[in-house]
């Protein structure tokens, strides 16, 4: 089984996670998080704009209040798509906590994020676990999830959630047009399902 690997004598499927690279750095990362069977629970697209149901609309609240939670995150391009959230965040601890790989969101769109050698990135060692983007996106989906329940909306997420790190400029610039243009383009999407 070439995308499981066994935990405890079951099968699972293998971490979409870069091994290599420690989740915790200063980076910026583009973040697709879907609805478990791409449910269409956060509204619908109508003549290439997205119309929020209300959970659309907390999902779209919840993902803006991401910096309030997380003071060293700042928010790039976003969109709340029917079953889907993409979104791009930016790790920007100060300096004196973490010098690797330092990028506030202006200087991803102004330049390159240099590109090390494998051999010279960071090794994960399971830091502050409060403090990577996986917490970020967890504490996100808490969020949108505590919403459904406390309004009595079925709703659930699936359990993973894509992510990639964004490398330079022009990777960030096709990303921000990608997200822009998404519900304009939302029948051709990968994520739509009728």
């Amino acid at each position: 089984m070439a995308d499981t690997d066994k935990f405890k004598g079951k099968y699972r499927i293998s971490s979409a996670r870069w091994a290599a690279w420690d989740y915790s750095s200063n980076a910026a990362y583009f973040v697709t998080i879907c609805v478990a069977n791409r449910a269409h629970d956060f509204g619908e697209i109508m003549n290439g704009h997205m119309n929020l149901s209300l959970l659309g609309q907390s999902a779209q609240d919840c993902w803006n209040e991401i910096p309030v939670h997380f003071s060293f995150v700042e928010l790039g391009a976003s969109v709340i798509m029917p079953n889907h959230a993409h979104g791009v965040v930016v790790i920007n601890k100060p300096e004196n906590v973490d010098t690797h790989n330092h990028a506030s969101l202006s200087e991803v769109r102004t330049q390159n994020i240099e590109t090390q050698n494998i051999a010279s990135l960071p090794k994960n060692k399971f830091g502050p676990q409060s403090q990577n983007l996986a917490s970020i996106i967890r504490g996100y989906k808490i969020g949108v999830t505590k919403f459904a329940r406390q309004n009595n909306i079925p709703f659930r997420w699936q359990a993973r959630y894509h992510d990639r790190v964004i490398r330079n400029a022009e990777e960030h610039e096709r990303i921000y047009q990608y997200i822009l243009a998404n519900p304009q383009n939302w029948e051709e999407d990968e994520f739509f399902k009728s």
